[in-house]
């Protein structure tokens, strides 16, 4: 048994590390000395435009691409020195769909599972078919799936050899909305479950649901690494919409300097300002509004999305 100092420093540690890691294509540089640890038992999500170097950065820790220059760790274990070991404790879910049509569901975890040397586990992969609601079909050849289960197989396959780190690349790629949302339930469970997962995703809502952390990649340079809810509040901003009583051609001079927006038709003033700023400006606009006699008849506030938060980013990193 380990001692109790030894078990706590390796919770601690984290559980991916990637060091000055950077990728050529020729003159293209993929992946431009990126630098990022990943936690042990969080979901952290990577975000960025086509092309930005999600895929490839994903490729090079699970093995499938060589990096040009930097070091990568999963587990412990150098992805190249040690790659034996360290793609023992990776899952890779790709974009595409890569599993056998013709064979059946179970056969497909439990050759993933033998193609890593595990000993064979029925219970194990029972438990893993009926997490991911497969159990019912596990004779079924994936063929006759729906896209849905499809993608669900290849959640199956895997994790049939026990990783500890998950990759899920745009995991819900045309998936509906119901699909979707049954998905995040499952990666929430594998979460709990101890599993780490990296996630990259072009619905930024699913990240705004299911991230701890996120990072954002733009041009092959991660441009940011945050918590979650730091990430709202930090760059988050709030908007104040008045309804108006009556519709107006134009914004009083009084009100000139506080940047509003009058809507297209002309029955609406939005106000955009820092939540966090020690002086957000409403009360003085409030006073401002009475002292030019524009009537309204409600007031409405609007936080930032994610969605909102990520554009803003990457225009700003353009």
């Amino acid at each position: 048994m380990l001692p109790e100092n030894a078990s706590l420093n390796a919770a601690r540690r984290p559980i991916v590390s990637i060091s000055n890691l950077s990728k050529s294509y020729g003159d293209f540089r993929a992946l431009d000395n990126i630098n990022l640890d990943i936690r042990r038992g969080e979901i952290f999500a990577l975000l960025g435009p086509n092309g930005a170097g999600k895929t490839t950065l994903i490729s090079i820790v699970c093995g499938i691409v060589n990096a040009s220059s930097g070091v990568v760790t999963a587990d412990g274990h150098d992805v190249v020195r040690d790659y034996r070991a360290a793609r023992s404790n990776i899952g890779l879910v790709p974009q595409e769909l890569t599993i056998d049509m013709f064979e059946s569901v179970w056969n497909t975890a439990r050759f993933s599972r033998g193609l890593f040397g595990r000993p064979a586990n029925p219970a194990y992969l029972e438990k893993v078919l009926r997490d991911l609601s497969l159990w019912d079909r596990r004779d079924s050849p994936s063929r006759t799936l729906s896209g849905g289960m499809k993608r669900r197989v290849m959640i199956a396959k895997a994790l049939a050899h026990e990783p500890s780190i998950l990759f899920l690349d745009e995991p819900t790629a045309g998936v509906d909305v119901e699909l979707r949302r049954d998905m995040w339930r499952i990666v929430r469970t594998l979460r709990d479950a101890g599993v780490t997962i990296i996630l990259t995703t072009h619905y930024i809502e699913e990240a705004e649901e299911l991230a701890d952390r996120i990072g954002v990649i733009n041009k092959g340079a991660l441009i940011l690494v945050e918590e979650k809810d730091v990430l709202m509040r930090k760059l988050g901003k709030k908007q104040l919409i008045l309804s108006l009583r009556e519709p107006v051609d134009a914004i009083p001079d009084g009100l000139a300097g506080y940047a509003l927006q009058l809507s297209p038709d002309k029955r609406e003033l939005t106000y955009t300002y820092d939540a966090q700023s020690e002086s957000s400006g409403v009360k003085p606009l409030f006073q401002a509004l009475d002292a030019t006699g524009l009537a309204y008849k409600d007031v409405q506030t609007k936080v930032s999305s994610l969605e909102e938060i990520f554009v803003d980013i990457v225009r700003a990193g353009a």
